[in-house]
């Protein structure tokens, strides 16, 4: 595997639906009603259920486990800046910062974003990948 500064790599996802959040609570355990029941994300003053954040972190990490594999990711950290709706079509990117070498090992670090089709951030972060 090779990388260079600038490179990018960007997956957009089908929009998201409740179905998914429920697949997602299930899947991780995370039941709060936010994600799932309409009354109760209403009652506290959301125009609907939302995405589990973690769901959009794994959305933002699925670009750097095509681009790298799984077993190449050396750090994953993410900044949740917004919430994420039924609806919403989300594109995961990543782009190369600096590539350098870590005790003889060489690193690809990148910044990381998820952004909705009106180019709001839901998710920043960063991530080294081992090449």
């Amino acid at each position: 595997m090779t990388a260079a500064v600038g490179d990018t790599r960007e997956i957009t996802f089908p929009a998201l639906t409740r179905t998914m959040f429920v697949k997602y609570a299930g899947a991780s355990g995370d039941f709060n009603p936010m994600h799932h029941d309409d009354t109760i994300a209403t009652q506290v003053g959301n125009p609907s259920v939302f995405g589990h954040g973690m769901l959009t972190m794994g959305l933002a990490g699925r670009v750097l486990t095509d681009w790298f594999g799984p077993e190449s990711i050396r750090r994953f950290q993410v900044r949740f800046a917004k919430q994420v709706w039924p609806g919403d079509v989300l594109t995961a990117r990543a782009t190369v910062t600096e590539v350098r070498d870590d005790n003889g090992a060489t690193l690809a670090d990148l910044d990381i974003e998820v952004i909705n089709a009106d180019g709001v951030h839901a998710v920043v972060g960063a991530a080294s990948c081992a090449l």
